[in-house]
């Protein structure tokens, strides 16, 4: 399982034009799911995704947890994450996970994250999707169960 985690002052995803989730300080998560994932890897992102501290102390210094900031999650599905293009011109998605199973575990992901206490918003599953943010720093991180050692 993979996600980028944007640091962001604001963020929102649209899909035919109505705003379908919303955040202000916090984090957005771009997550794509793997066809070998498991709640294992879901637990170990969510819990890092809502204990990585990558926001500024009084000192300036990144030390505090979106948990810390009282900060939400944008949780949004991309399957483009694990978009493979070493060969050709075009990406191939063959390391994606189905559909079905890529819902399943995006969900468990987004109620993993509920649960340590953070509010999440959503995008829409499979839904083309328009999203926009005003990234803080920037801070973008690249997260992956696959190394986690």
């Amino acid at each position: 399982m993979r996600a980028v985690v944007q640091r962001v002052a604001s963020a929102s995803v649209r899909v035919e034009g109505e705003i379908v989730g919303a955040i202000q300080q916090g984090l957005l998560v771009l997550l794509g799911v793997e066809p070998n994932d498991t709640s294992a890897d879901v637990a170990y992102l969510a819990d890092k995704t809502a204990n990585l501290r990558i926001f500024e102390d009084d000192a300036g210094k990144m030390n505090l947890s979106v948990i810390d900031i009282g900060g939400a999650v944008l949780a949004v599905s991309q399957f483009t994450l694990l978009g493979d293009c070493r060969k050709g011109r075009r990406p191939a998605f063959t390391g994606a996970a189905p559909p079905e199973l890529a819902n399943v575990l995006y969900e468990e992901y987004v109620a993993a994250v509920g649960r340590l206490g953070l509010p999440v918003e959503t995008g829409v599953f499979r839904a083309q999707m328009e999203v926009s943010l005003l990234n803080d720093g920037p801070v973008t991180l690249l997260l992956d169960s696959r190394k986690q050692f």
